[in-house]
């Protein structure tokens, strides 16, 4: 990107992480926003009701950052969400998604948009250890999602706003024009 995704401008006087962390809280989540250190000045666009944590090794892989939020949520939680700051989604997604997850009592959750897997990932207590056992060598999430693939309900989408991932200044410069 060439840029610090999380202070990208995103809707009306948002940042990208401002956006994310309130979709979350719209739905009673409390989230842990893991922060690497080049970006840590960024706490000050996490709202109140989310909890930031610094993860000084971030630059060694996502994972990293994945273990160090973990690290901070309850030992009962039922629901776990992981998601990423450049993957944003409206509102509507994330509840259908929740709902999904809660009505099916899934061990993992995905939104899928033609037979592909988008994010975020929703993942039930249960699934906890194998989260906290994540690797850079094992491929992170992709190990667990291989793993438990015929157990994950599958959410099918009608519109590919699920696979959305903000890498380039192209990519958001379309979804910016077109209020997505």
């Amino acid at each position: 990107m060439g840029t610090c995704k999380t202070s990208l401008p995103w809707g009306e006087g948002k940042t990208l992480l401002t956006y994310q962390i309130e979709q979350w809280l719209n739905l009673n989540f409390t989230p842990v926003v893991v922060l690497g250190s080049h970006n840590s000045h960024q706490q000050k666009d996490c709202p109140p009701g989310s909890l930031t944590v610094i993860n000084p090794h971030a630059n060694t892989g996502k994972t990293t950052s994945l273990l160090a939020g973990l690290q901070h949520i309850p030992q009962d939680f039922e629901v776990l969400a992981i998601s990423a700051v450049d993957q944003p989604r409206k509102l509507e997604i994330y509840q259908r998604l929740l709902q999904s997850h809660i009505n099916n009592a899934a061990l993992i959750t995905a939104p899928m948009y033609k037979d592909k897997m988008g994010h975020p990932l929703l993942f039930n207590n249960q699934v906890r250890s194998h989260l906290q056992n994540i690797r850079e060598e094992t491929f992170g999430l992709r190990q667990i999602i291989k793993e438990f693939y015929p157990l994950i309900y599958k959410v099918e989408f009608d519109h590919p706003a699920v696979l959305v991932d903000i890498n380039t200044p192209e990519v958001y410069e379309q979804l910016c024009i077109t209020e997505f």
